[in-house]
């Protein structure tokens, strides 16, 4: 080495001498100048990776990126110059060329980097600027060298080695600082970017490093948000490559290749059917987003290197102030503590901000592989996995890794730190470190037992979780029927029996984490004082340097050992949500091969088809049937005939068994359910498509919209509730067939569309849109139909019968084959008793059939009592909200709330909230177990220094054992007061979690219905999830550790100020500056989070939205405008979240530099007191600062946690304090009643809610005992208001209804809703059994059910069912054909038979066959009954005694309906005659049988 440089490499007698200290020549040559370059040369190729890649080029020459350039070339041209004068010496040592050569090359390859980042886009490098400031940094002291060697030997006239060399040094020295500042700012933008533009880019895309560094561009964010709470344009947009466009490419393309992989390893397939796949979600995450994660690793290990090196500076430390020194030494070490103190922020920042973009990345990339995967699960699949768990994927699962990311280095970096201290207290104190590490390796079994404990509990929690959450997305869903059922009790005590089992299992996860909590915190002491017993006992002397050294790289240990706990539950829960991701991820998709796509001479072909909906039963079987292009085709058959399975069969959506589906041409599908999204009705209609106007206006005059969007509040910018909410169900219909109409397609494909509308409309529509002379004319149409009368004017009709095709011709082919289809009109007619709507041609064919014309003549001296109670509605026509609310809103073309963020500190009442919930006494133990703690940790720390600095050990050892066992008291209180601390906390938290959720729901349970109407479901099913999750497990654990850290730094200063009293001075500014500085983020930080949890509803409304319409968008081959509508809100609740993650940072930043501060001012104000205090005492001090940086960050941190969680505290807070209803229960009322059913409305009025306009206007009738009554009128007329009022849905505004005498206004809700029996239009079933749905307070026997399903017409069905009354019934009763729900609802109202029965338009969602099974049930079993009917369809109320005819919210007529027909000027007429019902014909008719029944 010698030979080569001219010295050795170091000698420390040099380095530490008390005067004229320096290095070696060697150490000079070498380390000072390669670490740089070497440095350079090995992360540049990762730059140079990463750069390759880039998304960007071309940034403009500019004087910024020249002068760089320029002073580069100089800085080569000095050292060449250098070069050449070394040649001339002849005294020169290998080592000179050699370094010389080094720094020629790597200037050269800096000017490399500098051009590539040019050309690559490249504004600003991290990697040039740590070269040029390790540079500076390792060239100062050679500087200060050669200026002391100049001072020293004086400037000679004539220029020698020495002073080319200074000359040389300081003209290098200044061109490199120069490149350092060059290096400090930003270039131009790049011309060039292949990512999209954005209105409000980020200028952390364009600020240089050094801005990054101190996340200095956040700062006006931060003073924005102390001057004004921020709002949402504020905000800078999201990163583009960390939109979700972006990141999920990469995970679905790992992700495949690791189901490819174990495909190969493991051919077997899953025993579960729906599992088709073994992908590994973790893999596909490390190799999609790893990078960063790897590269926090590194940075990593140079955090934890600066931490083990401060115990170290800290023994050098208190042996100068031990044993006295040159006073350059003090400062040299004050120096070295403060590098290394100032260093630990940086490093840290970049760290944790690296480790949290990876989880922030990994959350996006799943919540888009979720919700991509929910659009193509197969109808298998969607069967055993219900909305709120794919809900629960994406709010809480996909969260998971978010929250382990920060710390998931503890993993590894834990163990290693434990390994260097335990090497580092070996040192110090032998052997006897072992026996305190004994502690650790006992506690290390124990902690992985919890640690599989609490997997197995995460599991089966969130197994009831989404069991919790399943049944309150169907409450909410169901909630109208709830209420007019009087059902809520029954259903908030099946939540709150899910939910204690639930808690049961967080109340063993929070006990569980409690006693980690407890190993983990007391182990680092007890490890300490076993250490240091054992040492004393085998004869050593503990002195305040090895003591304090020791304390302080015990402390080191309280950190990876505080962490773990927290660290072992997010690791379990992460594991649990990979596991319940990954199975969801792998599970079955729809077929692509269901359906082919080629050219073909038919439309559309099944060639013998086989379909299942699950891969096994057959629903579909010997399919054969191909349809004409441009023609028009109809589909019929009975309920349960399989039409609507026939149309899913083409649209893919079944499993194809066997035989071949093709389809020639786009498709265009409208529902039997209509699908309406939350969005306008024009947004509704386009689809996606771009506006037409001419094609627009023409599609609303052919669907019959004209006029609705003359009484909408906005037209067609009218926004739509959820699920359609504020349109009736016809209105639906029609903005669903607009919309396929509007499409262009090819083919079109109607579910029965026809059946939601009255029948003059449905004539409209037929003839505007589907037949011959229509806007479709030259398309293939296929109509599922049970409209009749319109199958003479199809080309080709399909009759299916038991899942098969029977027949299938023309319509008067069929007619001529006498086959099933003659018999089904037969049928139809003869039930009907309306042949009048039906073609001539289909009577003449049926004239023939003597028992048609046998029935006919009877049918012609009916009654009109018996003709008119026949119904001719078909299919489902929703309604939510009924049609007189459009009058009601016409001021108000918004319906939705917007949901609004809260703004400034959260009220302190929420906190008092919260410490009342957990209890008082438990708030009080909680706190003062803590105080006691950190008492006795500080007493204990002062007691160890008062022992190590003591003489009396050294003359008497029997007094060591005294200060063991003082030591050893205090650790025994630590370990009392810890563990009630953390007992009594997880109670006192459990409480919160239990009581908050019962609230709530009790809440919800009781608000008025409007609320519903007004709230997206997604944002009340948030409350649940999401922010219900984080008062279960996130703030206990933030809050366990603010109330921690915050008597911990309490103490810290204490400490401080009593050892050294001088540090006082430093308390106040260093307060003051914490203050402005936590102040700035705390509201920045609050207002952020606020806005976070307000962006989450959106994404879970609009998934929640899409899996309904899952069918529908499939069909329209709409799931890329899906996907970017949804990622497009993911992306911008990710923006949002990142301002959060960067504000973090900033405030960490900033108090670990105020934390440096502080150490430097502990440890100067030590040396400066060196000769009034010990060792032992400035050891005390300067090790309790040594604490300071990370305790005030994760102090202020936890308290932003602790606020910013507690959000989800105010928000459940927000919906418990909303209004509710009236109460349930007031007054007793007599079991019997109401006992006769007389109705009266008195001067009744009511408003849908506060400050809308009346909608019933001084109603005044009265309804005698077991009077039918048929209740019509126009849209907005007020009808479906009568029916909400006598519930008490809405409240009255004036006047008053009494029923038998009693004021429904004075009686509880339950009292009044319980008594009246009510048949609605939709049958809103639960996921549960059948006698659930029948009887939820299983008020009723066995017996009493079987026979309601008797006379509801079911009691065959559910006989044959293997589970009975305990048959499953699945989420929304999908497993039951619509008109077996509406069976199942008439059955309940035979199980409740009130005196008071509504019917509102309760047969519009079947077939006319079940129809007359309900009428007929009606007649017989509630003839005593009072029986209102709200009437859609004039002949549904043809049989009433009397009718009321309703205007604009007044009774404009009220007689009997012969009355009201002999009278052509009624307002009633003039409806019949409108809706072809009647005319001067049927009139004559009508009297002519009147009179024979007389």
């Amino acid at each position: 080495m010698e030979d080569f440089c001219g010295s050795v490499l170091w000698d420390t007698d040099i380095f530490w001498r008390d005067s004229n200290p320096d290095f070696t020549f060697c150490f000079k040559q070498t380390v000072l100048i390669w670490v740089p370059c070497f440095f350079l040369w090995i992360f540049s190729p990762l730059d140079i990776m990463w750069r390759l890649k880039s998304r960007y080029s071309d940034i403009p020459w500019s004087f910024l990126n020249v002068t760089k350039f320029i002073i580069l070339l100089l800085l080569i041209s000095l050292c060449l110059t250098n070069l050449i004068v070394l040649i001339d010496i002849e005294e020169i040592f290998p080592v000179q060329f050699v370094s010389a050569g080094i720094q020629i090359i790597t200037f050269i390859y800096v000017g490399m980097l500098q051009y590539l980042h040019k050309i690559k886009g490249h504004h600003t490098s991290g990697i040039l600027f740590n070269f040029w400031i390790l540079l500076v940094f390792c060239a100062t002291p050679q500087l200060f060298f050669e200026i002391r060697n100049i001072v020293n030997d004086g400037f000679p006239e004539e220029i020698t080695f020495d002073q080319w060399s200074f000359i040389y040094y300081c003209t290098y020295y200044s061109l490199a600082c120069v490149m350092l500042l060059l290096n400090c700012f930003s270039d131009k933008k790049p011309r060039n970017s292949t990512f999209p533009k954005y209105s409000n880019p980020s200028p952390e895309l364009s600020v240089s490093f050094l801005n990054k560094l101190h996340f200095q561009w956040f700062t006006r964010i931060a003073w924005l948000g102390f001057l004004r709470p921020l709002n949402e344009n504020d905000l800078y947009d999201i990163h583009p490559q960390d939109s979700c466009a972006e990141l999920y490419p990469p995970f679905h393309k790992h992700f495949q290749e690791s189901i490819e992989k174990n495909r190969r390893k493991n051919p077997q397939p899953s025993q579960d059917p729906t599992i088709v796949s073994n992908g590994s979600t973790l893999v596909a995450l490390i190799k999609a987003y790893g990078g960063p994660f790897w590269f926090s690793a590194i940075l990593r290990l140079f955090c934890d290197a600066l931490l083990i090196s401060t115990p170290l500076i800290l023994g050098m430390l208190i042996n100068y102030i031990n044993e006295g020194g040159a006073e350059w030494k003090g400062w040299f070490l004050i120096s070295i503590m403060f590098i290394v103190s100032f260093l630990q922020p940086y490093l840290n920042g970049q760290y944790f901000h690296n480790n949290l973009n990876t989880g922030y990345r990994i959350r996006a990339g799943l919540m888009a592989a979720v919700y991509r995967k929910a659009l193509t699960i197969s109808s298998s699949v969607k069967k055993n996995t219900t909305v709120g768990e794919i809900v629960n994927l994406m709010a809480v699962d996909a969260n998971r890794f978010f929250d382990l990311m920060p710390n998931i280095h503890m993993l590894w970096s834990g163990f290693l730190i434990i390994g260097v201290v335990t090497y580092l207290l070996y040192l110090q104190i032998g052997f006897s470190v072992f026996a305190g590490f004994i502690v650790i390796f006992v506690t290390f079994p124990f902690s992985f037992w919890i640690a599989t404990k609490l997997k197995v509990l995460q599991i089966e929690q969130m197994k009831f979780k989404d069991e919790r959450i399943k049944s309150i997305n169907e409450i909410l869903g169901g909630m109208k029927v709830l209420k007019l059922y009087a059902w809520e009790p029954s259903f908030e005590n099946l939540i709150l029996k899910i939910r204690k089992t639930e808690m049961r299992i967080i109340k063993k996860i929070a006990l569980y984490n409690a006693g980690t909590y407890f190993i983990w915190s007391l182990a680092p002491f007890i490890v300490a004082m076993v250490s240091f017993i054992t040492y004393v006992l085998l004869g050593g002397t503990l002195t305040s340097e090895s003591a304090f050294i020791s304390l302080a790289l015990f402390n080191i240990l309280r950190f990876p050992m505080t962490f773990f706990p927290m660290l072992i539950n997010f690791l379990m829960q992460s594991l649990v949500a990979v596991k319940r991701i990954d199975k969801f991820l792998n599970s079955k998709e729809i077929d692509s091969t269901n359906v082919s796509y080629l050219p073909c001479d038919k439309a559309m072909y099944i060639k013998n088809g086989t379909f299942s909906w699950d891969g096994t039963i057959k629903v579909l079987k010997n399919i054969n049937m191909a349809i004409k292009k441009g023609s028009l085709s109809a589909v019929v058959g009975p309920v349960g005939s399989g039409k609507t399975s026939l149309i899913s069969a083409y649209l893919g959506e079944m499993e194809k068994l066997t035989g071949n589906v093709n389809i020639d041409g786009r498709i265009a599908y409208v529902p039997q359910q209509a699908w309406i999204q939350n969005a306008t009705l024009q947004d509704n209609i386009l689809f996606g498509k771009p506006m037409n106007r001419r094609l627009y206006e023409k599609v609303l005059q052919a669907c019959a919209l004209t006029a609705d969007l003359a009484m909408l509040p906005g037209g067609d910018q009218t926004e739509i509730g959820e699920k359609g909410i504020n349109l009736s169900g016809g209105q639906k219909q029609r903005i669903s067939l607009a919309r396929a109409v509007y499409s262009g397609a090819e083919i079109y494909i109607f579910d029965d569309p026809l059946s939601a509308v009255d029948s003059h409309v449905g004539k409209h529509i037929f003839d505007n849109v589907m037949c011959e002379n229509g806007m479709l004319k030259g398309k293939t149409r296929l109509l599922a139909t049970h409209a009749l009368s319109f199958l003479p004017r199809v080309n080709e009709i399909f009759v299916m019968t038991n899942g098969e095709i029977s027949e299938h011709g023309t319509y008067k082919e069929l007619l001529a084959q006498r086959g099933a289809f003659s018999e089904f009109l037969l049928q139809y007619i003869q039930e009907q008793g309306e042949e009048e709507e039906l073609s001539e041609e289909l009577i003449e064919h049926l004239e023939i059939d003597e028992q048609f014309k046998n029935n006919r003549r009877r049918s012609s001296t009916t009654s009109i009592l018996d003709r008119r109670e026949r119904r001719n509605s078909r299919r489902l026509s929703q309604k939510s909200i009924d049609e007189e609310q459009e009058s009601v809103r016409k001021s108000l073309a918004k319906l939705i709330e917007n949901e609004e963020a809260g703004t400034g500190s959260v009220n302190f009442k929420i906190y008092l909230s919260y410490f009342k919930h957990a209890g008082l006494w438990m708030s009080i133990l909680a706190f003062g177990s803590n105080i006691l703690f950190q008492a006795a940790s500080v007493g204990s720390n002062a007691w160890l220094a008062f022992w190590s600095a003591s003489t009396r050990t050294t003359e008497d050892s029997a007094w060591n054992n005294f200060y063991a066992g003082i030591y050893g008291g205090l650790g025994g209180i630590q370990a009392i007061t810890l563990i009630i601390a953390s007992i009594t906390f997880a109670v006192g938290c459990l409480n919160v979690a239990r009581v908050s959720h019962n609230n709530l729901l009790k809440n919800i349970l009781r608000l008025p219905m409007w609320f519903f109407d007004t709230t997206p479901l997604g944002r009340i099913l948030n409350r649940f999830s999401r922010d219900v999750d984080i008062v279960d497990n996130i703030i206990p654990i933030f809050m366990r550790n603010w109330i921690f850290m915050l008597f911990a730094v309490i103490a810290i200063f204490i400490v401080i100020s009593i050892s050294t009293p001088w540090f006082l001075t430093t308390v106040l500014p260093v307060i003051i500056i914490y203050y402005f500085i936590q102040k700035f983020y705390i509201e920045t930080s609050r207002q952020i989070r606020r806005l976070e949890s307000l962006t989450r509803s959106p994404i879970l409304a609009h998934f929640g939205e899409t899996v309904s319409g899952q069918s529908v968008i499939r069909a329209y081959a709409e799931q890329k405008r899906f996907i970017g509508d949804s990622e497009s809100k993911v992306d911008f609740h990710q923006g949002i979240a990142f301002h959060g993650i960067v504000a973090h940072r900033w405030l960490q930043l900033r108090l670990e530099i105020i934390g440096a501060f502080v150490i430097f001012f502990a440890a100067l104000f030590a040396i400066l007191a060196r000769h009034t205090i010990g060792g032992a005492l400035a050891g005390l001090s300067v090790s309790y600062a040594l604490q300071v940086s990370q305790l005030l960050f994760f102090l202020v941190r936890m308290a932003v946690e602790v606020e910013t969680n507690i959000v989800a505290i105010e928000r459940i807070e927000e919906y418990i304090e909303k209004p509710q209803e009236a109460p349930w229960k007031t007054v007793d009322v007599d079991p019997e009643w109401p006992n006769k059913g007389i109705v009266e409305f008195k001067d009744f009025q009511v408003r849908y809610r506060e400050g809308l306009d009346l909608v019933l206007k001084g109603v005044s009738f009265k309804l005698r005992s077991q009077e039918k009554i048929g209740i019509v009128g126009r849209t907005g007329a007020g009808k479906s208001s009568l029916t909400l009022s006598l519930f008490r849905i809405i409240e009255a505004a004036g006047g008053k209804i009494v029923i038998d005498d009693i004021n429904i206004a004075e009686i509880g809700l339950h009292s009044l809703r319980s008594r009246l029996t009510i048949i609605p239009q939709d049958p809103v079933l639960f996921s549960g059994s059948l006698r659930m749905n029948i009887d939820p307070f299983d008020s009723y026997s066995d017996d009493a059910i079987w026979k309601a399903l008797e006379h509801s017409h079911l009691k065959a069905f559910v006989a044959g069912l293997a589970d009975g009354l305990s048959y499953k019934i699945t989420e929304g009763g999908e497993n039951l054909s619509v008109g077996q729900r509406q069976l199942v609802c008439l059955a309940r109202a035979l199980l409740r038979k009130t005196k008071v029965l509504i019917l509102d338009e309760a047969t519009a969602a079947i077939d006319f066959e079940t129809d007359e099974l309900i009428q007929k049930t009606i007649r017989t079993q509630f003839n005593d009954c009072t029986i209102l009917t709200i009437a859609h369809r004039l002949n549904t109320i043809m049989d009433s005694d009397r009718i009321i005819v309703l205007d604009q919210g007044m009774i404009a007529e009220f007689d009997t309906p012969q009355a009201l027909l002999d009278d052509r000027n009624s307002i009633f007429y003039s409806m019949a005659k409108n809706a072809g019902l009647i005319d001067n014909e049927n009139m004559t008719y009508i009297k002519e049988v009147d009179e024979n029944d007389d």
